[in-house]
């Protein structure tokens, strides 16, 4: 399907049936409000002229107030945008319902290949040999992670899900009533949640989604090569980081990992339960009924009862005896369904997922202080021993810590987590939790510090059975990453160490840090560059470098086209495994339904076997890493200057929505790290740092300093150079890409009012400018007339999304605008500007 086809396919399934069922919800009678979404496309339509004629956002709203929606009072005012917030929170949950059940028609025919199409090519290619012992131990791992874009209820979820099914039927009736039901119902949580609540959304997904689509696409793969013996069970791994994420989280404590465990393992359970159900109305042979009564009744115990362990032994023992008697006295009938069931075992065991603990090397410190001044090692500061007698310390000294010898409560949560993570290990299997990831590492000490609490709390010299793993993402940390990483291979007890894991070590690397430090392009460049260095090091050490990604949803968290990303790696990183972050709203945008679940996880797949299979490798010559070094650093230096501007913080807390992201009850953890008065771009969450400039309609991390680079070589008459290095290096193309999605999702026209801001107006110039010169050359640069001119359906599909909610945009931009100005609703408007968040991060999906 060419794309002028898909695009009307597009255009058929998804633009005309939205326009259709929109007008429907705008219709709905709802009480005191039967006009307000018939007044939405005249808001709409006032916004754009009115933005397109340079008038505020303020101009707008009175103007449309005083003529058409004919509100005096300020506060019927106030209360009627509360009304729009509400309308288009539920257009976006409409429009990507139509958008989900398009979904397979519209990917049916894409030029992406997908498993199917290769293995056809190794098949045709006679070259199944050549990938059999790649597919025996490749995989990628889909790590969930709960950070605050996330924020639909079941209860949404459930009406989503329906909407879909009925969408896909066109059954009309039932839509009225289903867009009725969600026009009453709550988008948004009452209060902050829990980390709890946040694992228990994310495992709604798990049990309703994940768990029968990981199942049909294990069957898939075996059919397609069912005559090589193919058993790897492990080729699509969930990660899960709802109840060990504790990094700026403190509410995330040992008792919460604790009860997110049991929740998985339980949720799990239920859905073992009643897939055997299933089973049992076919399997009616009277050589099979005890195994399975016992068996089913052990899961219904252990679906209700924490307490009630059942290991993997005792489920798939008995399945295996019942796959016996089938064989042997059956007739093999019902075998393919209760292989279907015994793969789903193998694939989930007794973990459903694997949590991940991560915690922050600046808390690992102060433990680690603690530690050693209880010891008596120190006064005060580890610095004050040398690194060798730091390191004998860390390696050989023996004693056990409990949390009770220590007063600071984050001290004790720490050494209670890592004493009761073999108690985990014992309920959920090791599986179910063997990952300990440092944020923030910067040298060994961030590693040697966990190595040694492990010892300490409970392990011993025995095997540790967790792979501790370093999260180098600032610019400095990546920088050191081939220091630090060689100096622990040096160390003889922690190749005893790798060596208990399987010769294997993981590194993490963090997209989103690394962009707020570096900017988009220079961050990008230095991950590539610290893994192709990081694999080198590792194969050097006769170590398997596997690397885990910490991809958000937006470009510059490290988002956009994740198969164009991984495809684009060169030759010189390790492709051992694929391991990457799925953040936010991209969990149910991107792998929401079972058929998007099993596009994109083959995507992974492709991506990462394509060079095995296809023969292709990636190179990136001498000339041409030397012309993204210069680019990357110039870039670098246009980015760098704007974040030491001295309007740059400034900016972002008083004309941002910026600190309106801790007052919504959107996660539970905090918006920023640490308590200082005064708010430092380094104690910045990255969500809502670029989150910020996403509701600006600005999105600088994911472009600022690129157009300045390209305009550079340009000015010294070499841009050609740099069409040449679009046109044939991968990894860069990928990355222009990804920036001209960010750009394409830019709107200065809203915010055009701030230019005249004495305080602000020539900062806004400066990122107006950057944007316009990033847009002009990132064109010039690809050939393209206008941004994502190649990928029609994602751009139409933005489109549609940003007219959605510019009425909710101008809205937001009116409330600041009141609130800067001084008025007696002060508290009405900040929640105003709070409310409106969640519609734009949802419409946006990737939020950037």
């Amino acid at each position: 399907m060419q794309q002028s086809e898909r695009l009307e396919e597009f255009k058929k399934s998804v633009q005309n049936k939205f326009n259709v069922y929109n007008s429907l919800f705008l219709n709905l009678p709802y009480r005191n409000i039967e006009n307000v979404g018939m007044l939405i496309p005249l808001l709409l339509d006032q916004s754009q002229k009115g933005l397109a004629t340079g008038l505020n956002p303020k101009e707008i709203l009175e103007t449309f107030f005083d003529k058409f929606a004919e509100i005096e009072e300020e506060k019927d005012r106030i209360d009627f945008m509360f009304r729009i917030i509400q309308y288009v929170e539920r257009q976006v949950v409409l429009y990507d319902s139509v958008e989900d059940a398009a979904f397979p028609k519209i990917h049916r025919h894409t030029s992406s290949l997908s498993l199917k199409d290769y293995f056809q090519l190794v098949a045709k290619n006679d070259s199944w040999d050549d990938i059999k012992d790649k597919l025996a131990s490749f995989s990628a791992r889909i790590v969930l992670t709960a950070h605050p874009t996330q924020f639909y209820t079941p209860a949404v979820l459930d009406i989503i899900s329906n909407l879909r099914t009925l969408i896909l039927e066109d059954r009309i009736d039932e839509i009225d009533v289903a867009l009725q039901q969600l026009g009453l119902t709550s988008l948004i949580n009452a209060k902050k949640p829990t980390p709890l609540d946040e694992a228990k959304n994310i495992i709604y997904t798990l049990r309703h989604v994940y768990y029968d689509a990981i199942g049909d696409l294990y069957a898939h793969i075996k059919s397609s090569i069912n005559n090589h013996n193919f058993e790897n069970h492990n080729i699509v791994k969930l990660g899960f980081w709802p109840g060990g994420d504790r990094d700026g989280n403190p509410f995330v404590t040992s008792e919460i990992t604790r009860d997110v465990m049991n929740e998985l393992r339980v949720t799990l359970m239920k859905c073992y339960y009643n897939d055997l159900k299933r089973l049992q109305h076919k399997l009616t042979f009277k050589e099979v009924q005890e195994p399975l009564n016992k068996l089913r009744n052990n899961l219904y115990k252990a679906m209700f009862d924490t307490s009630k362990d059942v290991g993997y032994k005792d489920i798939i023992d008995p399945l295996t005896k019942i796959r016996e008697a089938l064989v042997e006295k059956y007739n093999n009938l019902y075998i393919k369904d209760l292989d279907l069931f015994i793969d789903k075992v193998k694939i989930f065991k007794t973990h459903f997922a694997t949590i991940d603990i991560r915690q922050d090397h600046s808390i690992h410190t102060k433990v680690m202080n603690e530690v050693l001044r209880k010891k008596g090692f120190i006064k005060e500061d580890y610095k004050e021993l040398s690194e060798d007698g730091l390191i004998s310390i860390f390696l050989n000294e023996n004693f056990t810590l409990s949390p009770d010898d220590f007063e600071e409560e984050i001290v004790k949560d720490t050494i209670r987590n890592i004493s009761q993570l073999q108690t985990i290990q014992d309920k959920n299997g090791e599986e179910g939790c063997n990952r300990y990831i440092i944020s923030n590492s910067e040298d060994i000490y961030s590693v040697l510090f966990v190595l040694a609490l492990f010892r300490w709390c409970g392990w011993g010299n025995n095997k540790i059975t967790f792979d501790i793993v370093p999260l180098f993402e600032t610019m400095i940390g990546m920088e050191n990453a081939e220091v630090t990483m060689e100096k622990l291979f040096s160390l003889e007890p922690y190749r005893k160490h790798l060596n208990n894991r399987g010769e294997k070590h993981t590194i993490m690397l963090g997209f989103s840090d690394g962009t707020k430090d570096g900017g988009y392009l220079k961050a990008n460049w230095s991950i590539l560059k610290t893994k192709e260095t990081l694999s080198a090091v590792c194969e050097a050490n006769g170590i398997a470098a596997i690397f885990f990604d910490g991809r958000g949803g937006p470009p510059a968290r490290g988002g956009g086209k994740t198969h164009r990303f991984y495809a684009a790696q060169t030759n010189r990183v390790a492709n051992n495994e694929i391991q990457l972050t799925i953040q936010g709203q991209t969990i149910t945008s991107t792998y929401g339904t079972k058929e998007q679940f099993i596009y994109n996880s083959e995507q992974l797949l492709t991506a990462g076997l394509s060079n095995t299979i296809l023969g292709k490798e990636i190179t990136i010559s001498d000339d041409s890493r030397k012309l993204i070094e210069e680019l990357s650093e110039d870039s670098f230096a246009k980015y760098d200057a704007l974040k030491h501007h001295d309007k740059f913080m400034p900016y972002l807390e008083n004309m941002s929505t910026l600190k309106y992201y801790t007052k919504a009850n959107i996660g539970s953890r905090p918006g920023k790290r640490g308590n200082k008065a005064k708010l430092e771009l380094s104690d910045l969450r990255a969500i809502s740092f670029v989150g910020s400039w996403s509701q600006l309609k600005q999105n600088v991390p994911g472009y600022f300093g690129i157009g300045t680079a390209l305009k550079n070589l340009e000015d010294k008459g070499r841009f050609e150079e740099a069409k040449q290095l679009y046109d044939n290096v991968p990894f860069f193309q990928a990355l222009m890409m990804n920036s001209m999605m960010s750009l394409s999702k830019c709107y200065f026209e809203l915010t055009s009012y701030m230019k005249e801001d004495k305080e602000y107006g020539a900062f806004w110039e400066i990122l107006h400018e950057e944007y316009q010169l990033s847009k002009d050359m990132l064109l010039k640069l690809s050939g393209m007339e206008i941004l994502m001119e190649k990928e029609a359906i994602s751009r139409e599909s933005i489109k549609i999304r940003e007219h959605i909610v510019l009425p909710l945009l101008v809205i937001q931009q009116y409330a600041l605008q009141q609130i800067s100005g001084g008025t007696k609703f002060n508290e009405e408007y900040e929640k105003i500007v709070t409310r409106s968040l969640y519609g734009n991060i949802n419409a946006s999906r990737n939020s950037a």
